[in-house]
């Protein structure tokens, strides 16, 4: 997929809509939980801060983990979203999920903004297409806090946990990627020929 320029394009990750565990005041988990007291204000919480940054033509990609409870939960926080153009990167939680009511479902996607090449998967990954020529990698799977989620070179996790519940913008994207080296990854060379 190729855009002319980042205006209007956002990106987020494991947005866990209905996910009982990851919610503090209903959970079992004794760690790695929002701190919302039920589900009812995380889910809303999770609609309210996509509906209020993101307008219904811009293009949306979520890079995983849409929903917990089956098909139904899918189809009841997409109603929700008022963007019409999401790309959805499959995630561990997303087994059920079809095309409907995306514009793509997808479980890795390469795309290219102004000329910016991005590979967009659910998992951090060691070594990506373009590393070495500055391509960025994007991901989500881990919650990383905020003060964690960049990694070497221009990697980064963009999941709601490590951004106060929000989609980041393309534009917040590419300013943060453009302070971050283009750096080798920690893999010894003799392992890794790109090196």
């Amino acid at each position: 997929m190729k855009f002319k320029n980042y205006e209007n394009i956002w990106v987020c990750s494991d947005p866990h809509y209905n996910h009982r565990n990851i919610c503090r005041g209903v959970s079992t988990w004794e760690s790695g939980t929002r701190d919302y007291d039920d589900m009812e204000s995380m889910n809303n919480k999770l609609v309210e801060n996509i509906n209020k940054s993101i307008n219904h033509n811009d293009i949306l990609f979520c890079l995983g983990d849409w929903s917990f409870g089956g098909r139904g939960s899918v189809s009841e926080f997409r109603s929700q979203i008022d963007c019409k153009n999401i790309h959805l990167i499959l995630g561990n939680h997303d087994k059920h999920i079809s095309m409907d009511g995306f514009r793509s479902v997808n479980n890795y996607l390469e795309i290219k903004i102004d000329g910016i090449k991005m590979v967009l998967s659910h998992y951090p990954i060691a070594s990506w297409n373009g590393l070495k020529r500055g391509s960025i990698h994007l991901f989500g799977h881990c919650h990383l806090p905020t003060e964690h989620k960049l990694r070497e070179g221009k990697s980064m996790d963009v999941g709601f946990d490590g951004n106060n519940m929000m989609p980041y913008s393309m534009e917040e994207i590419i300013s943060i990627m453009n302070t971050q080296p283009i750096s080798s990854i920690s893999v010894p060379s003799s392992i890794d020929h790109h090196q």
